[in-house]
């Protein structure tokens, strides 16, 4: 494979500033960039209508990045800055550290719909020092708990696998809201009734839509997202024992 492929922001040689380019930074970019994301979503972005947004030609946004991928890796790395992870001052602080990390990451998909994709991507988006630090942060969360390095990721990586693919459909789910204008309430109005009908020939699942009659979506969402990141905490705790 060829060494082009792995380019990235995060390993091209950084460019002096041009004097006759108009100031913008690559924070001002970022910062709107960030904007459009939430916004529009991924595919929405542009390089175009960013140059337009910050009153600049697109040749000044190229200045600082080469392409809407480099320019996507940088507005990943920056909410990864809001994941927060607590310090783990003794062994018996570890799953509460992990869970409330685990929280923070799905908090900030649900925020930022439009990441969910992209991390699953193969790339150099995992080289950015904001990840990199929440990376660091979280191999400590498991080393405190007992594990040794090499485990230690692995667990992190299981919880994280966990969070990112709950909060990946949730994402999806508000992506599709928002671009429809309708509330959860409007989605269950016009969804529920056929979902009802689709599991009348199958006994199980007609009971449990029954069970869920008149449910809170939201909040079942969170409950079922707290039951399946507790279980895995419950094996990884085990594990230690």
């Amino acid at each position: 494979m060829a060494t082009e492929e792995y380019a990235s922001v995060w390993t091209r040689p950084k460019r002096g500033r041009r004097r006759e380019q108009p100031a913008l930074s690559q924070e001002q970019i970022v910062a709107e960039a960030l904007k459009l994301l939430d916004a529009d979503g991924l595919e929405a972005l542009s390089m175009r209508k960013l140059g337009a947004k910050l009153g600049a030609v697109a040749t000044a946004v190229y200045w600082h990045v080469a392409n809407k991928e480099e320019l996507v890796e940088l507005v990943v790395d920056e909410v990864y800055a809001e994941i927060e992870v607590p310090e783990v001052a003794e062994a018996a602080g570890w799953r509460a550290a992990a869970e409330s990390s685990a929280r923070s990451m799905r908090d900030m998909i649900v925020r930022h719909p439009w990441v969910a994709p992209t991390l699953a991507e193969v790339g150099m988006n995992y080289l950015g020092p904001n990840l990199m630090r929440v990376s660091d942060q979280l191999l400590g969360v498991y080393q405190a708990a007992g594990f040794e390095l090499t485990e230690a990721d692995n667990a992190s990586k299981t919880v994280l696998g966990y969070v990112i693919g709950v909060a990946s459909v949730e994402a999806a789910t508000i992506s599709k809201l928002n671009r429809s204008g309708k509330t959860w309430a409007d989605w269950r109005a016009a969804v529920w009734p056929a979902a009802v009908q689709a599991a009348e020939p199958f006994p199980r699942m007609r009971a449990l839509y029954a069970a869920y009659d008149n449910a809170d979506l939201e909040a079942g969402s969170e409950d079922a997202f707290s039951y399946g990141l507790n279980r895995i905490l419950d094996g990884l705790e085990a594990r230690l024992a």
